[in-house]
């Protein structure tokens, strides 16, 4: 088995995946996210222009047309995705860039995805990054560190 996937002592910890303001994702103002039809999760209002991995992973897909997702599996089978914005995929991809590939083994701190603020906000969209467990019914007991200023890479932003 790959040393990437095999448990280490804070594995059930995720790292803040960007810095600033962490929300409850049912506040995430768009009803994809906040009804968890895509599962359960939280966001960040961010103070940063990147999004990195909140733990070691490997990368299982990306919106390479559009660069503003990124999905991820951890050692134990969850399945994490990034998101960036509220409807950016209408931006296709201007504004965004993407800097793994699927298969990608990562670590915490790597970069994900890069992306631009102000021109996400020219454009009447909203700049929040989304963290959705995409298998969150498989994990019910994740605890998510929300009302808190993150700082990309450092605050433990949920434990699971």
């Amino acid at each position: 088995m790959l040393s990437i996937f095999k448990s280490k002592k804070n594995d059930n910890k995720l790292k803040a995946f960007a810095s600033g303001k962490v929300i409850p994702i049912e506040d995430v103002d768009d009803n994809v996210f906040s009804s968890k039809m895509l599962g359960d999760g939280i966001a960040i209002y961010p103070t940063n222009e990147y999004v990195v991995a909140p733990c070691d992973a490997e990368v299982n897909i990306i919106m390479k047309d559009t660069k503003h997702a990124v999905g991820i599996k951890l050692f134990n089978g969850m399945e994490i995705l990034f998101h960036v914005g509220i409807d950016t995929v209408s931006m296709n991809g201007e504004g965004f860039e993407i800097f793994v590939s699927p298969g990608d083994k990562i670590k915490r701190g790597d970069k994900l995805i890069s992306f631009n603020s102000k021109l996400i906000k020219e454009e009447g969209l909203q700049d929040v990054v989304i963290m959705v467990v995409t298998n969150s019914e498989q994990y019910k007991n994740i605890k998510y560190h929300i009302g808190l200023e993150a700082v990309i890479d450092d605050t433990i932003i949920a434990e699971i």
